[in-house]
C-alpha cells in the first residue's frame, strides 16, 4: 500500500474505487438489458463493438493531445461527461422508453469519452505519485481497485436487476461519478512541464508510432496484449448466453460469473502489488496468457456452475497479471515526453481491440455456438503466449540497459562503472 502515502493518489484511489463499482454495475445492466430485449448474441457483440471501437480509432490521436493538454483537467471533463451518459440511461430506463438503439448510441458516446480518458488517466498516474519508485505499486493497486469493483459491482447489479430492474444500476453509476470528480478537484497538482509544440499533430503521432514499433519490448508487449484482447477478452460479451442457455440461470447467475472473474483478477492484482521490483515481470506475461487461455478452454467446455466459476477465477487471475505486468513494464521503460502517446497505444491494444473481438465473438457464437467460440479463443491465447516466449531473450536484452540507467539493477550499474574505471586506468 506504499503508493497510498502520496496524497493525490490516495484521493484518486478512494474516489475511483467508488466510481468503478457503479461502472461495473452499468456494464452488467446494459449487457442484460440488451439480451432481455433481443435475445441476440450478435447484438451483444455489436453493442460492445460500438462502445469500444472509438478507443481503437481515436486513442492514438488522443494520446498526442494528452501529451499537450493538462491531464488533470482532461480527467475532470471526461468524468463529468461519463456521469452525464449514465444519467441519460437512468432517465430512459425509469421512463420505460429505453430501446436497444438508445443503449447503443449512449455506449458510442461513452466510447468516445474513454478514448481520451484512458490515456490521460494512465499518463496522469505518475503525476499523482510523490516517489517514482512507488509507480509499480500504484499500477498494481489500480488493478486491484478495478477488480475489487469488478467483484462488488456485478454481484450488486445481479441482485438489483432481478429485484427492481436495470434503471437503478444506471442511477447508482451516475451518482458514483461524483466521488471521483470530487477527488480530482481536491488534488494539489504540480503542473507538468510545458513544452513548446512546434511540430504538427500528425508529425507527433508518427513520432509516437515509430517509437512504439522501433522498440522490441514495447512492440512485443503491445502485440501480445492486443492478441489476448482481440481473441480472449470478448468472452465476457457472451456471459449472458452462458448464464441463460448453458448454465440455465438468470441475472443472479450472470452476476456470479462476472464476480468470479473479479475474484481472480483481484487476486492477480494483489499478488503483483506485493512485488518490490519490476524484475521478473517479463516471464509473468506469457505464463499469465497461458493460464488465461487454458482456463477459457475449460470454461467453454464446462456444464456446471461451480466449475465455471472456478475456471473464471483462474481466467481473471491470468488476465489481470498479464495486463498489470504489461502496464508496469511499459510505464517504467518509456520516455516521459512520449508517455501519453505510448499509453494511448496501450489503451488501443488493451481496450481498443476488444470491440473487434466482441463483434467477431458475437458473429461466431451466432453460427457455431458460444462454447466453441470461447474454446477457440483460449487456444489462440495459448499460441500467443508461446510466440511471446520465443521473443523473451531479445526483450530482456533491450530492457536491461534501461533498468541499469534507472538504477533498478544497481549491482549491474556498479559493475559497469567499475569496469569503466578500470578501462580508464588501463588506458592511462
Amino acid at each position: 500500500m506504499r503508493a497510498l502515502h502520496s496524497r493525490n493518489y490516495r484521493l484518486f484511489f478512494s474516489g475511483q474505487s467508488v466510481s468503478l463499482i457503479g461502472t461495473w454495475m452499468t456494464r452488467v445492466a446494459t449487457s442484460w438489458l440488451i439480451y432481455r430485449l433481443t435475445h441476440s448474441a450478435f447484438l451483444l457483440g455489436l453493442a460492445s463493438f460500438v462502445g469500444q471501437a472509438p478507443l481503437f480509432f481515436l486513442a492514438p490521436l488522443a494520446g498526442v493531445w494528452v501529451d499537450r493538454w493538462d491531464r488533470h483537467r482532461t480527467l475532470v471533463v471526461t468524468q463529468a461527461l461519463s456521469m452525464a451518459q449514465s444519467f441519460a440511461l437512468t432517465v430512459l430506463a425509469f421512463t420505460g422508453a429505453i430501446q436497444v438503439w438508445h443503449v447503443i448510441a449512449l455506449m458510442l458516446m461513452q466510447g468516445v469519452v474513454n478514448a481520451f480518458d484512458m490515456p490521460a488517466r494512465q499518463a496522469f498516474l505518475i503525476q499523482m505519485i510523490d516517489d517514482r519508485a512507488d509507480l509499480p505499486n500504484a499500477i498494481a493497486l489500480n488493478s486491484s481497485m478495478v477488480n475489487a469493483a469488478r467483484l462488488i459491482g456485478p454481484a450488486v447489479a445481479g441482485v438489483l436487476i432481478a429485484g427492481v430492474g436495470e434503471a437503478w444500476c444506471f442511477l447508482i453509476d451516475g451518482v458514483s461519478y461524483m466521488a471521483v470528480i470530487a477527488s480530482l478537484l481536491a488534488m494539489h497538482v504540480k503542473p507538468a512541464l510545458r513544452r513548446n509544440r512546434t511540430t504538427k499533430i500528425w508529425q507527433e503521432l508518427a513520432e509516437g508510432w515509430r517509437y512504439v514499433t522501433g522498440s522490441v519490448p514495447i512492440r512485443s508487449i503491445l502485440l501480445l496484449l492486443a492478441l489476448v484482447s482481440l481473441l480472449g477478452m470478448p468472452y465476457t460479451v457472451l456471459m449472458p448466453v452462458f448464464a441463460a442457455q448453458i448454465l440455465k440461470g438468470g441475472a443472479h447467475t450472470l452476476g456470479m460469473l462476472m464476480a468470479s472473474v473479479g475474484v481472480g483478477a483481484l487476486a492477480g492484482a494483489l499478488a503483483l502489488a506485493t512485488r518490490r521490483s519490476v524484475l521478473g515481470l517479463g516471464r509473468v506475461m506469457p505464463i499469465s496468457a497461458l493460464l488465461f487461455g487454458g482456463s477459457l478452454i475449460g470454461f467453454g467446455l464446462s456444464k456446471w456452475l461451480w466449475l465455471s466459476m472456478l475456471l473464471l477465477v483462474l481466467s481473471g487471475f491470468g488476465m489481470m497479471r498479464q495486463m498489470a505486468a504489461s502496464n508496469t513494464i511499459l510505464q517504467t521503460i518509456l520516455e516521459e515526453e512520449k508517455r501519453g502517446r505510448v499509453m494511448a497505444f496501450y489503451a488501443m491494444a488493451f481496450a481498443g481491440m476488444s470491440p473487434f473481438g466482441s463483434l467477431l465473438a458475437g458473429t461466431a457464437a451466432a453460427k457455431s455456438g458460444a462454447p466453441v467460440t470461447v474454446v477457440a479463443s483460449g487456444a489462440c491465447c495459448i499460441l500467443g503466449a508461446f510466440l511471446f516466449t520465443r521473443e523473451l531473450p531479445r526483450i530482456r536484452a533491450a530492457i536491461r540497459p534501461i533498468y541499469v540507467q534507472l538504477g533498478i539493477l544497481p549491482e549491474v550499474a556498479a559493475g559497469i562503472q567499475s569496469a569503466s574505471r578500470l578501462q580508464t586506468v588501463s588506458d592511462d
